[in-house]
């Protein structure tokens, strides 16, 4: 057993942390962002930590804000998300509440205008305004519905007109229409607010709170925050940076950071990465060979030959001499003892080091993850015997194309050469049944 637990780092209460982090700081490694990953793995530890038991990382928004340095980019503990689409009279509400209510509705608050079709008959023009009344009528009992719950913060999956927004502006109040699903269901597992689909008889338990409301500029944008939520289960990271390529390159790193803490938080046992456990593995399935007789020695000399391909990618990766260091590796790994477990490519200095002193750790779950997701393909490959090919379909698709008609020469196409019935035509030019099948090894 080659895995380390928690309890073997000798950090105390520390050490789950400890390894959380660093197993983050090796995702983050090979990333654009990797000289501040000090910077960035506690983040991703501190963003994961706060979700709930089934740590489903969709609660985790990353917004991503274009300027500014990637320094710049920080954690909120709680949902902020930028703002929306808003009308006259928006500047008029407020842009910070203490301890507000929040009413999360998938309603439409704006006069809807009637369908194509609809048609109202009157016979009397004196009725056109009680029409009109009617329709006033509705929208004005909806918002007043919405303030008779004591909310403070109104949000709404679907648009709020400028009628609603002045109505609200007027009485102190904060509303935000369109805002995206994700962000409403971050929203509602923030503050405990319960998504309402109409404004009648609205429950007392459907609102949320939170300790604080405020809208802030970050660079260029606009973005609402809710801090201080009484349940919080999860988080919005900000990521700032100069350009937009460096932002979405970012943003890809972090969420592959996420997804090894995350993995690291339900298995807290590690190994050392950098190609030390393939290299071990291989040392063990050779020396596991050569007690085996017959074609079973083959097979497993094969796979302890295919499980060097990792180191000798990442000296390809780092431009190092990948012969002259996979040489160095097994000269290590081979010793009686177990000082060389750990051996792994060292990519800084061109060499070799102890990975796991290096601090250089992947969870152990993901990487017997990768050893059986890769031999249970490489099974499914070697276990097709036959591929069945339809030479005619494939020949009406490449003339769709335009790829089997005449060139610019003029010459006859493939089709007549192959005597007008593509593959199968040709092989009975030449005497044969056709080509029906491709056979493998394994084929009869």
């Amino acid at each position: 057993e080659m895995e380390v637990g928690v309890d073997a780092l000798g950090e105390g209460l520390n050490g789950r942390r400890l390894l959380l982090e660093r197993c983050a700081a090796t995702a983050l490694n090979s990333k654009l962002i990797c000289r501040n990953k000090a910077f960035f793995a506690p983040m991703c530890v501190d963003a994961v930590d706060i979700l709930d038991k089934d740590m489903n990382l969709k609660m985790i928004g990353i917004k991503k804000v274009t300027g500014g340095s990637v320094t710049d980019s920080f954690l909120v503990k709680g949902v902020a998300f930028k703002k929306t689409f808003s009308y006259a009279g928006f500047e008029q509400q407020p842009k910070k509440l203490v301890n507000p209510k929040i009413l999360v509705l998938n309603v439409e608050l704006e006069l809807k205008n009637e369908k194509d079709n609809a048609e109202v008959r009157i016979d009397d023009p004196a009725m056109y305004q009680s029409i009109v009344d009617a329709e006033w009528q509705i929208i004005y009992e909806k918002l007043e519905q919405c303030v008779a719950t004591g909310a403070s913060v109104i949000l709404s999956k679907l648009p709020i007109g400028d009628l609603a927004t002045q109505y609200f502006a007027d009485r102190n109040l904060f509303c935000a229409g369109r805002v995206t699903g994700d962000d409403l269901d971050r929203v509602c597992m923030a503050t405990g607010a319960k998504i309402q689909t109409t404004t009648n008889n609205l429950p007392e338990n459907c609102l949320g709170s939170c300790e604080l409301f405020e809208e802030k500029q970050v660079g260029g944008e606009r973005f609402n925050f809710f801090t201080g939520c009484t349940e919080t289960k999860t988080a919005t990271i900000l990521l700032r940076g100069g350009s937009e390529q460096f932002v979405e390159e970012a943003h890809r790193s972090l969420h592959d950071a996420l997804m090894i803490v995350k993995r690291s938080m339900q298995s807290t046992k590690v190994v050392a990465g950098g190609g030390a456990v393939e290299m071990e593995l291989s040392r063990y399935v050779r020396d596991h060979a050569r007690k085996s007789p017959g074609k079973q020695q083959l097979i497993m000399l094969a796979f302890a030959k295919a499980l060097e391909i990792i180191p000798r990618q990442l000296c390809e990766n780092a431009g190092i001499d990948a012969t002259d260091i996979l040489n160095q590796l097994r000269q290590k790994h081979y010793v009686n003892d177990d000082s060389g477990k750990w051996i792994g490519v060292d990519i800084n200095n061109g060499g070799v080091c102890n990975t796991f002193e290096a601090h250089v750790w992947e969870p152990s779950a993901n990487k017997l993850n990768s050893i059986a997701s890769a031999s249970e393909a490489a099974c499914l490959v070697l276990s097709i015997d036959e591929t069945v090919r339809n030479p005619q379909s494939e020949q009406a698709q490449m003339q769709n194309r335009g790829q089997m008609g005449r060139g610019r020469g003029g010459g006859a196409p493939m089709s007549a050469a192959m005597g007008g019935q593509g593959m199968q035509g040709m092989a009975q030019a030449m005497g044969g049944r056709g080509i029906r099948t491709l056979k493998g090894r394994g084929g009869k």
